[in-house]
């Protein structure tokens, strides 16, 4: 199953996507259950567009340096244990919406993740119950003003700019995640390569990690750290991140 969030030029709305259609269902179905309607829409039927699947209603907590040979990359230490961050729900934007590349910064750069959306209030939950606490998956793209985020030494504005959290283009709900392919390509070339075996911390830990911080709200979503390969994103460019089993993320890149 996949599930979606789209607009036809009116209030968005949610789906189940059956290969080239929309399957539209009634409310959201990470408060309610998941109830066709009845009605069907193609994704290249005239207005359709794809939104970021869900927009936090609370916040995105991110994890930095979660794999190794990004750790060893960016010259620092791989941490001891999950070394933790915030963006804000107003940096999400959707699948083929613009990354914008702020006037302040001189290099911005992609860092494709696995990105997990909870489904339920979740506080001090263990990482052998983490599982029942999670909605889905999708592709991310933390997006990071490298210049300013070395400058600066704490990450808000860096990481935490309009347009730096790109999500989509769907959630897969039920899926295993402890191993799959993550793949960044920026202008059809392939620039990171990882898989979620390299992680230093799992899934299921961190969602338990967080949760004994935060209280983790439904739809809230965790980013889980991205594999070597960061680099530059220019205008004009295009990146696209890709997580196996769940899709492709693409977004063009502008500086105004």
């Amino acid at each position: 199953m996949r599930v979606a969030r789209f607009t036809q030029g009116s209030d968005p709305r949610y789906a189940l996507v059956d290969g080239d259609e929309l399957v539209v269902i009634a409310g959201d179905p990470i408060y309610t259950p998941v109830t066709p309607t009845g009605e069907r829409v193609r994704l290249d039927d005239d207005g359709v567009r794809l939104l970021a699947p869900v927009i936090p209603r609370s916040k995105v907590v991110a994890v930095a340096r979660n794999y190794v040979a990004h750790a060893e990359e960016m010259q620092v230490e791989v941490p001891t244990r999950p070394l933790l961050f915030f963006k804000p729900n107003t940096s999400v934007v959707g699948p083929d919406d613009p990354v914008v590349v702020p006037q302040w910064s001189q290099r911005v750069e992609h860092e494709g993740e696995l990105a997990v959306v909870i489904g339920k209030v979740t506080k001090d939950v263990s990482p052998e119950a983490a599982a029942a606490h999670v909605f889905g998956y999708t592709c991310a793209n933390d997006v990071t003003a490298r210049d300013v985020q070395r400058a600066e030494g704490q990450w808000a504005r860096a990481k935490g700019f309009d347009t730096s959290c790109p999500l989509g283009p769907w959630i897969v709900p039920d899926l295993d995640v402890d191993d799959l392919e993550v793949t960044v390509r920026v202008n059809g070339e392939q620039r990171q390569h990882g898989r979620t075996s390299q992680m230093v911390f799992d899934v299921a830990y961190l969602v338990s990690y967080v949760s004994e911080a935060f209280t983790l709200l439904p739809g809230d979503v965790i980013l889980t750290g991205t594999p070597a390969g960061t680099g530059p994103l220019e205008h004009r460019d295009v990146v696209e991140v890709e997580v196996e089993q769940i899709g492709t993320l693409r977004n063009p890149v502008l500086r105004r």
